[in-house]
């Protein structure tokens, strides 16, 4: 029995060698991966339909203001942009159709989330909702990256030929 120790012990000595060693070569050495799988698309159910996902992701501008204010000339811009030929060219004559003021409020895309007259024009309500669909009509608007959420305040000045300036941009009046 006693002859059996020394066998014994060096049995274990090289058994707990190889488990070390083993371990170290698990530790440097990346495990080997499968290929991913590509993951079928969600089955329609009654309620909620399977909607295919976009091929292109469309990116639009994104801006580094950092106050609301700052925000309004990006704004603005994005709104003659997008309305071109519905801006009154030159300076505005000195009695105008309407003048409204309205906040939009904007998410992190660009997204509209609202709108709120500070001054409405209600003496032509076909006015406010021109103005409401041609905010609406412009999103997105540039993400407003610095600040995530934001509501900007501006000034429109419409002409009775259904052109209009922002107070932004305007190119003043005569």
């Amino acid at each position: 029995m006693l002859k059996d120790i020394p066998r014994k012990m060096q049995a274990l000595a090289s058994l707990s060698a190889t488990l070390v060693a083993a371990l170290l070569a698990a530790c440097t050495s990346p495990p080997a991966s499968k290929p991913e799988t590509p993951r079928p698309a969600p089955m329609a159910t009654p309620t909620q339909p399977a909607t295919p996902a976009p091929t292109v992701q469309q990116t639009h501008p994104s801006s580094l203001a950092g106050t609301p204010r700052e925000y309004r000339r990006d704004a603005a811009r994005h709104l003659y942009e997008r309305n071109a030929e519905r801006i009154y060219k030159g300076r505005l004559p000195p009695m105008l159709y309407a003048i409204g003021v309205l906040d939009v409020e904007l998410d992190r895309q660009g997204r509209v989330l609202g709108t709120q007259w500070k001054r409405a024009p209600t003496h032509a309500p076909e006015v406010m909702a021109a103005i409401e669909k041609t905010v609406r009509e412009a999103a997105p608007y540039p993400a407003p990256t610095r600040m995530g959420k934001v509501v900007y305040t501006d000034v429109w000045l419409w002409h009775k030929s259904g052109r209009f300036q922002l107070d932004t941009l305007t190119e003043g009046q005569d």
